[in-house]
Parts: structure tokens; sequence; C-alpha cells
């Protein structure tokens, strides 16, 4: 019977799908492939109606232990170009999995290298692609077109020792841009932030920075001898200098990817053993411009909105890099935004565009610094004034002048905590009464890893094991991932802030004057009601968003 009216028949299409199907068909690809590509019937169902006309058992590569050294010994090329994987050996018997049932010359070509019975089990095709990039490294397959190509003596030479127009001619040779492309499509889906690029003797590492951890990207071991043309494409894309391998350089590019611009920020960096590439992946779609998406509690938010609508002051959003200070500002800014008011920021860089406000990229090299940039835009009789750091005492002053003279000014600052932002800016040279008289509040803030949903189960701590400053009952049930393909199995998946929120009042400010320790600040802000990061933490733990690992890797007492 016809696959289509086999689906028809099981009540997995209709009439009018198998219709719209026949309207759209390419006589490129076969029916199914459409019915697939339409998004009228899903996988499963297909390789389940392929199993029985075929007789072939279908299969969850997931859950299958997959042997690593038998993988090392089978044809890569051949796996890489039919999209077939021989998973297992039993006697003289190879166990392949395969998506498509139709596609047996792999499997005869598999036969005649490895001289094995060749057994066919069906699978996923995405889950054969995951074990493929898994076991093989992401960008084998192009790895090998480099490779064939290098043996019909197109020669991969040093790049200390090419000229520059021969390393432009590599770059821009078609397989190294598709391997690029491979790595910047490979991190965009796993949600990377970063892409970072590191040469070693002997070895080239890729690793991509995924909800605030590094995790190691399994590579081919050959990629090492493409090195040069893999940075140098990249150099070229973000319109860098390529014959310059002594000196630092910064950059970018912007691609686009499903639809999505998405803006790439490079650093170059010279080391021992050849140049360090970071690339930062900015994806406008998966910034929160939301206050209430980024985990405040019913109280923080509150109090942190009523601070972010006053008429003049200074806010600061403290913590470390990569901490989502400059998410916690943009959130705040897109929240007061009206056509009734003015808002200019001065950032560096300008990551991403908000409607409604006029931004400023500071270039130090010509003069336009934060503290310029914010002498200047006063003339422009702004309402709100963001700053993208204060990092020195011209800046600091200029931004307490703004908010004396009735603006309200949000800026970040490197501090651990919240209360330490008053004597950080005392310490840059600021005078305490300054500081005192002009900021309103400080925010801190950390980010954690949140449990993956998909494979979050309950489970019952045991109360010895925990923190001494985790207060719990022994009745709580706490949360923790299993790990699934969705989080990569670590559990967690995607992050949320803690945070911890002082609002100045006349005790602080008074303290202040005084010259006060950030330790003297702390103890009068607990008592009059402020959450430490430590504590809005546990809150989030109670609550089954994160782990008590999370907070612990993020906070200290």
């Amino acid at each position: 019977m016809d696959i289509s009216q086999v689906l028809i028949s099981r009540g997995l299409l209709t009439e009018d799908q198998l219709a719209e199907a026949q309207a759209q068909y390419d006589s490129s690809e076969r029916f199914d492939k459409t019915l697939l590509r339409l998004g009228y019937v899903n996988e499963a169902d297909l390789l389940k109606i392929f199993s029985e006309q075929f007789s072939i058992p279908v299969i969850d590569l997931s859950s299958e232990h997959i042997d690593a050294e038998l993988l090392k010994t089978m044809p890569a090329r051949l796996i890489h170009k039919r999209r077939i994987l021989p998973y297992r050996k039993v006697g003289n018997k190879l166990m392949v999995a395969i998506a498509d049932p139709f596609e047996m010359q792999g499997l005869d070509e598999l036969r005649a290298v490895t001289g094995l019975e060749v057994e066919p089990v069906l699978a996923s095709e995405y889950e054969i692609n995951l074990m493929i990039k898994r076991y093989f490294g992401i960008g084998g397959a192009t790895i090998d077109e480099m490779l064939a190509d290098e043996q019909q003596n197109v020669q991969v030479i040093d790049a200390l020792d090419t000229e520059d127009k021969e390393l432009i001619e590599q770059a821009q040779e078609a397989t190294v841009i598709k391997l690029v492309n491979e790595i910047l499509r490979e991190a965009i889906n796993d949600r990377a932030s970063d892409i970072h690029i590191e040469p070693f003797e002997g070895d080239l590492r890729i690793r991509y920075r995924i909800d605030g951890v590094l995790h190691k990207t399994n590579v081919p071991p050959q990629i090492r001898r493409f090195q040069a043309a893999i940075i140098s494409r990249i150099k070229i894309m973000a319109s860098l200098n390529i014959a310059e391998k002594r000196l630092p350089q910064d950059g970018g590019f912007k691609i686009r990817h499903e639809g999505r611009d998405i803006d790439i920020r490079v650093s170059v960096i010279p080391s021992v053993y050849g140049e360090g590439v970071v690339l930062r992946i900015l994806d406008k779609s998966s910034l929160l411009l939301n206050l209430t998406d980024l985990g405040m509690d019913d109280e923080t938010y509150a109090r942190f909105e009523s601070l972010i609508t006053r008429p003049h002051g200074i806010i600061l959003v403290t913590g470390p890099t990569g901490s989502g200070k400059t998410t916690t500002l943009y959130a705040a800014l897109n929240s007061i935004v009206s056509d009734s008011i003015k808002v200019i920021t001065v950032e560096d860089p300008v990551e991403y565009r908000l409607a409604g406000v006029n931004q400023i990229q500071v270039h130090p090299q010509i003069g336009l610094t934060f503290a310029a940039g914010l002498r200047s835009i006063l003339r422009h009789d702004p309402d709100v004034i963001m700053i993208g750091e204060i990092r020195d005492l011209e800046t600091a002053e200029a931004a307490i002048q703004a908010a004396l003279t009735g603006h309200l000014v949000f800026s970040t600052l490197h501090t651990n905590d919240a209360c330490s932002a008053a004597t950080r800016l005392i310490d840059m040279g600021v005078e305490p009464y300054l500081v005192a008289s002009s900021v309103e509040g400080v925010m801190a803030q950390r980010l954690v890893r949140t449990i993956c949903e998909n494979c979050k189960k309950e489970y019952q701590p045991d109360i010895s094991e925990l923190p001494a400053d985790f207060k719990v009952d022994e009745s709580l049930k706490l949360y923790r991932g299993t790990g699934c393909r969705e989080c990569k199995n670590t559990g967690l998946r995607g992050r949320i802030g803690v945070f911890e929120l002082v609002a100045f009042s006349d005790q602080l400010r008074h303290k202040i004057t005084q010259n006060a320790s950030s330790s003297e600040l702390i103890k009068i802000a607990k008592k009059e009601g402020m959450k430490t990061l430590r504590e809005d933490g546990w809150d989030k733990v109670r609550a089954g968003l994160t782990t008590p690992e999370e907070v612990l890797r993020v906070t200290v007492v």
C-alpha cells in the first residue's frame, strides 16, 4: 500500500493535507520527505510504518550503547556521506543505524569495506546526526573534504610561512567557509554565548560557553592542520588584518541564521601556538527585555520598579562579567521608555538595539569615552541616561553631576555585592557626600542555571549534606535534572537571576558620608530587610528552579 494511504488509514494524515502536499511535491525528493518537510507527519510514525513494511526494527539510539572503539575503525568519510552509524558489533555481525530504509548503497559499501555482515536498524535522523557529531566531531565531513583536497596537491601551508595572498585564497576555499559556518551554526543551535578557538601544541580546541559554563566540543583531530585557514576566514569575516599576527585585534560581523539576525563580536589574541579567537554571539531574539522574566521575586520586583521610575538619581547594577547586568538594564529601560521621555545610552559596545532609545557607541581611540559622551548628551535634554559601565573617576563624576541636575542615570559597576558599590565609588575618588546624595539604589546579581524541565525529578535531600546556611525543613522536597537530550545530560538548561537589592535609606546615606566600610553598610541593609544573593538563591532552590550546587557556584556567605 502507498505510504500516504497507510498514513490516512491510521488517521495520521488528512485528505486535505495529502492534497496540499501533492500540490507542493517536488520530484527531486521522495513524497514521504515532502510530508515530513511540511510537518504533516512526524518521523516516529514514518519509522514505525517503514519498520512494518521492511521488517527492520526501530531503536532509540540515545539509549543504546555505542561502541566508541568500533567507530574508530570505521570509514569516517562513508559514515558522513551516507549518514549511517555502525554502533555495535556482535560476532561477525555489524549493527548499523539508518534513518532511510531506501538508502541501501551505504550499507553495501560498508559491507564491502569491512567484510562484515551488516544488519540495519531504523533510528531517528536527528539521533544519527547527533551521534556522528559526538563521535566524529563537528565539521567532520568538511574536514574529510579538505583532507581529500590536500591529497590532490592542494597544500595547506603554515600561516607563518605563507604569503598574504595565498592565505586569503585558502581562507576563501568553499570547504573552509563551510567548516566555519558549521562551527557557528552548531554554537547557535546549542544556545552558546561564546565560541573559544584555542591553539595548543598539536591540537586546536574549540569550546562553547553554554549557560555560563564552558563545554569542550568534539572536533576531528585533523582540524589542527587547518588552523591558519579557519582563523584567517574568521578574520576576513570580521574585517581584521590577516597579516597581523603579533597584536590583539577586535572586530565583528553579522550573520542570518534561520531568519534571525545575529551579531558576532570577534576578539583575536596572539599566543605561543598561534592566534586564539573568541567569538561572542549576540542573538537579539534570545534577549529577555521584560523585568518580569528575569527571575526577581515579587518584593524585589516592586522595589526595583519603584527605583527605576524615580525622576532623578543613579541606579547601579553590579556583578562580575557575564552576570546579566546589561540585560537587566535593558529590561529596565524597556519598561520605562515611552514617547514622553527621552532615553540616551553610551555603551561599549552597543550589544542590542532598543526601539525608542538613542544609543551611542564609545570610541576611546578618537576621544569618545564614557565621560566625554555623557557630557555631550546632557546638551540633548535627556530624561534617562544609561552608561555602559563606570570605569573611572571622570565617568563617575559625570554620572553624579547628571543625577544631581535632575536626570535618572543607569549604569553598571564591578563589585561583589550591592553595598560595596558605595565604597567602590569612594575608592575611585568620589566624595562620600556625593555618593550618598546621588545614588538611589544598587542591584547586585548573578546567574544560576535552571533545572531542565524535560528531565526534572523530585528527591528527598540528605539534610546533613546541605550547606549550613541553607535552612530547610526535613519534609522539604528538592528537584534536580536526571539528564536528557535537551540539556545534553547536564540536568540544567537556561539561566535565571539571583538578586540583592539595596535602596539607600537615610541611615545608609549617613553611614556613607562617614566613610563606613561595606561590612557596616551590609549590617544596616540586612536590618532594613535586604535579602542577600545567597538567600535569594536558596529561595529559588526551594521553589524548584535551581540546585544547591548552582547557588554555591556563584555566591559566597
